[in-house]
């Protein structure tokens, strides 16, 4: 059978995570060095939504066919609570992809030193709005996010564009939600950074934390829930029925 092993695939998660990480979240701390000290620019927001747009496009490519290429425990999770992912798989996932974006803001440090961390590292933090607004932030990003994700992997969607499409949703997405929340959309692109900003020293506002969590994942199972209440035919609930997927 032409599937790959477990490790396989978890190493997959764990390299496209972070890769996501170094390049999509190390693009701020590189602008912010580059910049030296000047304002945040509009111009500096396309680029780093570009960076992420296009290492997700890279990623899609390089590792769908091993993993999926989830990445995002949104994503996962969304996978699951729809019945296209087996749970036993979850927890797995959800380590190798935590664990790869640890790596991945540990790399951001390794190749630009301490001045990244001392820049922020990239870390997802919301200002002086409420936490409401920012929870809606990364509710609705992620959401659009999911959903797309949803919708290309669907067996009516053209086939080879998954990547791209993904890829471009993720540069559009950031650029309204960034301003507020930094436009995280992704549990373990949250945690990483912070993780490693911690044992840096830096700052990390962990009283934020559940709120990006808690959107972000809800987003995903909202997004999962919604895609198949609105594009599901009768022909596609006679393929569950008969390829389903053990819990």
């Amino acid at each position: 059978m032409d599937e790959n092993r477990m490790w396989q695939k978890l190493a997959a998660e764990f390299l496209g995570t972070a890769f996501l990480v170094f390049v999509g979240v190390g693009s701020v701390p590189a602008l912010a060095l580059a910049r030296g000290g000047e304002p945040f620019t509009g111009a500096e927001l396309g680029v780093i939504s570009l960076a992420f747009g296009t290492i997700v496009v890279a990623t899609v490519y390089t590792f769908g066919y091993i993993s999926g290429n989830h990445i995002n425990p949104a994503v996962t999770l969304g996978l699951a609570v729809s019945g296209k992912f087996p749970w036993r798989e979850v927890p797995g996932y959800l380590i190798a992809q935590v664990l790869g974006a640890t790596v991945g803001a540990l790399a951001i440090v390794g190749v630009l030193g301490m001045p990244a961390s001392e820049a922020g590292l990239g870390v997802a933090a919301y200002g002086d709005i409420p936490w409401y607004q920012a929870f809606t932030a990364e509710f609705v990003g992620t959401f659009i996010l999911v959903f797309t994700v949803f919708g290309v992997i669907h067996r009516k969607a053209a086939s080879g564009f998954a990547g791209i499409v993904i890829g471009l949703v993720v540069f559009a997405a950031i650029i309204p939600v960034a301003p507020a929340t930094g436009a995280s959309i992704n549990p373990a692109r949250t945690t990483g950074p912070m993780l490693i900003q911690q044992l840096l020293g830096g700052e990390v506002r962990w009283e934020q934390y559940p709120v990006y969590i808690a959107a972000e994942l809800l987003a995903g199972v909202a997004a999962a829930l919604l895609f198949g209440l609105i594009s599901k035919t009768a022909a596609d609930k006679a393929a569950e029925k008969k390829e389903s997927v053990p819990a």
